[in-house]
């Protein structure tokens, strides 16, 4: 790298972060009249969300998801308090509009969330497989264990499968599917040839005979390779098992995180544990959740910030959060002081909001100022101000966290991403840390824009199973 290279701000990844739902990360705004989540089941809807985040040049759309309700709050397995608000409920399927949005965009990219828990390996492999030839190579698999008990009982099971042994599935489940993309058809496999009457010649193609402590599978994956074979692959993982996970397959890591310390300190050992994975720590990219709201100016932004905090749902604040920790706050009184008394995790999360959020000095955490610090954006940092107020704010994250980007999150959609497209990419382009054009049409190129392609790195441990031209049975059945 030369002395100019060094010189060059880091270019960084913006997707938005949504969900199929009314009502994602802010409850209770699908009444707001610039909101139009509620028609999340109109086709339409995805389609112009698409068109407005690649005009934008967004690397991506990373879509969430959940099996369930969130029944924790006011009682196990309680389904009312999320109905009012559209508290991540009713949700439908995230694959289904991705077909219809790629077909009106050409390089933004798509990452759905599927559970290893509870899809079968063949079944989703074949769905990316499909989709990623019908996006021409833009699909990204948000790869989860899910976690909540509600969605075991939708499943069929009595109860939840242990921590650490959905990690063990996971881990095999990724092997299965890497087996059956790059596996099971040589590179060379699929000709077309009109002359010698071959689509696919004999003998390029075979089983992969997967047999494991959790999955079984013959083989070969029915879809022919796609562009990317392997989708590109998101991970979330926090816990020890978790971040095990997640060095050894991701390609983007998805970190929580208010304080930008700590997030530091999750970077630092993400990267030392995927060098210890033999991982090159360049090919695991790190993005953070963040609000944004922007304006022309800080006063315009604040008054956005405050109109929308008159539709926000405190009930399904308490039912998100009861979702996101298997807490039911509903069991503590009104008045409590949630910053001296209760679980750990919740005084942990009321320092971070302490330490971060102006204006909370000597302010009493109860229940109810719990839910209006959720009740927009969740979990997460808010930047909230001008195009130059936001950039700041952002900058320090990424100097401060050294994170790589950032999923944002919306309280109105797609109102809040037409103004970040407005007001705020023209600011991140003037300072030159965020591109005028994507880099590539596939979604591994245009997050790593490392000029080497869009199949997986060599470094992947899916990498390993690829069946290339110039071999006659190399990989790994």
């Amino acid at each position: 790298m030369t002395r100019a290279d060094e010189r060059k701000p880091k270019k960084w990844i913006l997707n938005a972060f949504t969900m199929s739902t009314p009502g994602h990360l802010a409850p209770g705004l699908w009444r707001h009249p610039r909101n139009q989540s509620a028609q999340y089941t109109d086709i339409e809807y995805w389609t112009n969300l698409a068109k407005i985040l690649e005009d934008g040049k967004f690397h991506g759309l990373f879509i969430a998801d959940v099996l369930s309700h969130y029944g924790v709050y006011k009682g196990a397995g309680n389904i009312d308090p999320s109905l009012p608000s559209a508290a991540q409920f009713p949700i439908t399927d995230p694959f289904l509009p991705v077909a219809a949005m790629a077909a009106v965009t050409k390089h933004l990219s798509f990452g759905i969330t599927a559970s290893t828990t509870y899809e079968n390996p063949f079944l989703l492999a074949r769905r990316f497989a499909t989709l990623d030839h019908l996006t021409k190579g833009r699909v990204a698999w948000n790869a989860v264990t899910s976690h909540l008990e509600t969605a075991a009982k939708n499943l069929g099971l009595p109860t939840q499968i242990a921590h650490d042994e959905r990690y063990e599935i996971a881990d095999e489940f990724l092997t299965v599917t890497y087996k059956l993309w790059e596996s099971s058809w040589r590179d060379d496999a699929v000709v077309k040839d009109t002359k010698t009457k071959q689509y696919t010649v004999p003998g390029r193609v075979r089983q992969i005979d997967h047999k494991g402590k959790h999955f079984s599978t013959a083989g070969p994956l029915t879809t022919e390779p796609s562009i990317q074979r392997t989708p590109f692959i998101f991970q979330a993982g926090a816990s020890t098992a978790g971040k095990a996970f997640a060095t050894k397959h991701a390609e983007c890591m998805f970190v929580p995180g208010m304080e930008t310390h700590k997030v530091k300190k999750s970077v630092d050992e993400i990267r030392q544990q995927a060098i210890e994975q033999g991982r090159n720590p360049d090919h695991i990219k790190i993005i953070g959740g963040i609000l944004i709201i922007v304006d022309e100016t800080d006063e315009k932004a604040q008054a956005k910030y405050e109109d929308y905090l008159n539709y926000i749902d405190l009930e399904g604040a308490l039912t998100l959060f009861g979702g996101w920790t298997g807490v039911d706050l509903d069991q503590w009184s009104d008045d409590e002081d949630f910053k001296f008394t209760g679980p750990g995790a919740i005084q942990s999360m009321i320092t971070s909001w302490s330490a971060t959020v102006p204006g909370t000095d000597g302010v009493k955490w109860t229940k109810k100022r719990i839910a209006q610090e959720l009740a927009l954006g969740g979990p997460h940092p808010r930047a909230i101000g001008s195009p130059k107020t936001v950039t700041d704010i952002l900058q320090r994250w990424i100097d401060e966290s050294t994170i790589d980007g950032f999923n944002i999150s919306y309280a109105v959609n797609p109102g809040d991403f037409e103004d970040i497209s407005k007001w705020l990419l023209p600011e991140l382009r003037a300072r030159g840390v965020f591109w005028d054009d994507y880099a590539a049409s596939t979604t591994r190129e245009n997050f790593f824009d490392d000029g080497l392609g869009p199949r997986l790195r060599d470094d992947h441990p899916g990498a390993k199973y690829t069946w290339l031209a110039t071999e006659e049975s190399a990989g790994e059945g």
